[in-house]
């Protein structure tokens, strides 16, 4: 069921900003800021009683003025809570990109949500992020992404949430996430195998530029699309860091350019400036330039 790696997403998700929908005037700055993604947040950074005045907000932000070349996001409560139904009535209402569920457990969490779109005649690109912040949806990740590739499923990404994930387990928040790095690493396998991106955790102290830095640069190589954001100044250390470098463009393309030689017809293994390189590295730096044109044609004029 998984997908090639050089067509997995159509979208960029280098950087996944998260917006307090009750705050009007960060909601209309989203406008201008440079990241790949917004999350509009009714969660976490909205208190109980506020939650009806977020939604309004929402509700105005998405009728007065599209929100172009982003994908939207908006992150609900939970069914179980006292917020969640009406929550998902302003999402298939409003018609974002996705809706991001906190702290799904199980499969059955997102089979829940994709038969509420359904039932609503959401449209089928109305797609499904999940957040991964507790125990139990750690261990369940290869199960939650697997019944999100079953037919019906809306289920395209999964968004690693490790303040509360900290909290349940007692892991303290340390330089190099050591012993979080293998439940992070678990989130990746399982998107890899199914064809899915996953979104590293935010980073709680956006004045340290070092420690940012750090922690792109791990989640880059652990392979995570991007990283949800806080504040827009880790914008651009984010598409920095998570897209492709001009030598990284520079290499895939003279693999690329290399196997299209008709020399190469019918072999699987060729010399490319010195180096032996696999088909397979062909379809990674095919997907490396898919990305790499992705950001070019998003990037104003």
């Amino acid at each position: 069921m998984s997908r090639n790696p050089a067509t997995r997403s159509t979208r960029l998700r280098r950087s996944v900003l998260s917006v307090p929908a009750i705050n009007p005037r960060a909601l209309e700055k989203t406008h201008a800021v440079d990241c790949d993604a917004v999350i509009f947040d009714l969660e976490d950074s909205v208190a109980p009683e506020k939650k009806v005045e977020a939604r309004e907000n929402l509700r105005r932000f998405f009728s007065d003025r599209p929100l172009e070349n982003k994908e939207r996001i908006i992150r609900i409560n939970g069914l179980s809570t006292d917020f969640g139904s009406a929550d998902m009535e302003l999402v298939t209402a409003l018609g974002p990109d996705a809706v991001l569920l906190p702290k799904v457990d199980e499969p059955q969490d997102v089979t829940d949500i994709s038969d509420l779109l359904a039932e609503a005649y959401a449209p089928d690109d109305l797609r499904i992020w999940a957040m991964i912040e507790t125990p139990r949806g750690i261990l369940n990740a290869a199960a939650i992404t697997e019944a999100g590739r079953t037919p019906g499923s809306r289920l395209d990404c999964l968004v690693v949430g490790l303040n509360d994930l900290r909290k349940e387990t007692g892991v303290p928040a340390q330089p190099g996430r050591g012993y979080l790095v293998p439940w992070l690493m678990q989130v990746v396998l399982a998107v890899s195998a199914y064809g899915l991106d996953a979104i590293d955790s935010v980073f709680n102290d956006f004045r340290d530029e070092q420690g940012f830095d750090a922690e792109c640069r791990q989640g880059r190589a652990m392979g995570f699309a991007g990283k949800m954001l806080i504040h827009p100044a880790q914008i651009e250390p984010a598409n920095r860091y998570f897209g492709p470098s001009a030598e990284e463009i520079a290499e895939a393309e003279a693999i690329i350019t290399a196997f299209a030689d008709p020399a190469s017809a019918g072999l699987n293994v060729i010399n490319s400036g010195g180096r032996m390189v696999e088909r397979l590295h062909l379809v990674q730096a095919e997907a490396l330039v898919h990305k790499a044109r992705l950001i070019s044609a998003r990037k104003p004029a």
